[in-house]
Formats: structure tokens, C-alpha cells, sequence
């Protein structure tokens, strides 16, 4: 899809930064409700994961692993909700959020990245659960849909979502399925890539992850928006303004 036909089909407000897991500092863990309801009383659109738990379950956080979020060991995939919501804290006190209730949260006042995050090859399960929870979208223009593995965005085409494409340096060969979804999300290691350079130029495109003011000054000319990350919401927004 080019450019400008992509863009009109996102909110605007996607086009002044995304805040990578929710706007996280040292008081709010990533992926957590306190740091997704920060992003929201700062109006910025924010990005987050979701895992299917064993009991097919759509809950948020980035690793499949809970350990590094909670402290304690833990599969996403190999547990029930239950056994999640019982046993396992967010550094921050927070319950390890459901989509539902980062739905809840939000009420599409900000925009919302998903990215939907393959474990085991679970894309066709993962995507299934997530169709059937992404119609209480009412506005498509509020949700982006991102992943990695393209087999889990493809059931999702004729939902009315702008799809985007992560590519990885160290995945690269991923970059072979772009022209199946509607816009890519790069890694900033990718920029310097003829190849890359001349895509961007005519297709909507996302950079992952700015977190200093050097690489946004660096890269946001270059793109239609940032993820980003420990960095002041209004500078990017700035910077991506031009002002």
C-alpha cells in the first residue's frame, strides 16, 4: 500500500511517536496498566505485546518468559489466566494486564500498536483469538497491527487495520513478505540498506527503538513515525513535527 493511501487510514496521532510498552520509567513497569494509562494522560498512541495463554487467553507483556517483568519464572504459554492473575505481580504491584483490560483502560482515547507475539508456532491460534477481540474496535483507525511472523497478520487483511511488517537485522529474511502487508516497522540497524532506503520513500514506515535524542534527531526524517523509548513524549513529538 503507498504512502499517503496507508496514513489516511491510521489516526494522526500515530504520526507523533509511539510509546515502546506503554510510557515506562523506573515507577511503571513495562507493558503494565500504570504505564499505558501514563501514555494516555500524555496523548500519545503507545505499542504493546500479547501472548494466548494456555487456556487461549490474549494477555500482555513482551516476553514469553515473565521473569524479567515480575522477578519469578514463569511460560505465558505453558499457564492458565488464572494461575497468571494468582501468582505473578508486575515490579510496579500491577496485575499482568488482558488485552480486554487495556481495552478497558484506554477506550480508544490514544491510538494502540499490538503486536502479536508467535510462540511455538501459535500464529494461527494467536491470530483467531485476536480477530475475534479486535472487532469491540470501533474506530480502525486506532489500532495498528504489528508482528514479526507475517502467517499470524495474514487472517487479519480484511479487517480494516493498517498491518505492519517488524523486520529484524537478525531476521532479515522476513523483509521478503512486506509487499503482504500493508507497511513495514523496522529496526534502525536496517536504514542503511539501499534497498530499505528506496521502500521508505513511497510506503508508510515506522522506525523501533529510538531512545535517545541523537538517533531521533537521526531518524525521524527519514519516517512517518518512531517507537520510542525514556525519552520526553513532547520532544519526539516535536522533532516529528518539524517544529
Amino acid at each position: 500500500m503507498k504512502k499517503q493511501k496507508a496514513i489516511s487510514k491510521i489516526n494522526p496521532v500515530f504520526l507523533e511517536g509511539i510509546a515502546h510498552r506503554g510510557l515506562h520509567n523506573e515507577k511503571f513497569t513495562e507493558n503494565g496498566l500504570k504505564a499505558f494509562e501514563n501514555a494516555i494522560n500524555h496523548g500519545v498512541a503507545f505499542e504493546f505485546d500479547i501472548h494466548l495463554t494456555k487456556d487461549g487467553e490474549l494477555v500482555v507483556c513482551h516476553d514469553e518468559e515473565l521473569k524479567r517483568t515480575t522477578g519469578k519464572e514463569g511460560i505465558i504459554e505453558d499457564l492458565t489466566l488464572k494461575e497468571i492473575k494468582e501468582n505473578y505481580r508486575l515490579l510496579d504491584g500491577g496485575e499482568i494486564p488482558t488485552l480486554q483490560e487495556v481495552f478497558d483502560l484506554n477506550k480508544e482515547r490514544v491510538p494502540m500498536v499490538i503486536e502479536l507475539k508467535v510462540f511455538r508456532k501459535n500464529y494461527k491460534p494467536l491470530a483467531a483469538k485476536a480477530k475475534e477481540a479486535f472487532k469491540q474496535i470501533k474506530d480502525k483507525k486506532n489500532a495498528l497491527i504489528i508482528s514479526f511472523d507475517p502467517r499470524s497478520l495474514w487472517p487479519l487483511k480484511h479487517e480494516g487495520f493498517i498491518r505492519s511488517l517488524l523486520v529484524a537485522k537478525s531476521d532479515e529474511y522476513t523483509w521478503f513478505f512486506r509487499r503482504t502487508v500493508e507497511s513495514v516497522d523496522l529496526e534502525d540497524k536496517l536504514f542503511e540498506e539501499k534497498r530499505v532506503q528506496r521502500y521508505i520513500k513511497k510506503h508508510f514506515t515506522n522506525v523501533w527503538t529510538i531512545d535517545s535524542e541523537e538517533k531521533l534527531k537521526k531518524y525521524a526524517p527519514m519516517v512517518d513515525t518512531v517507537t520510542f523509548q525514556y525519552l520526553d513524549p513532547e520532544i519526539v513529538q516535536k522533532e516529528l513535527r518539524k517544529e
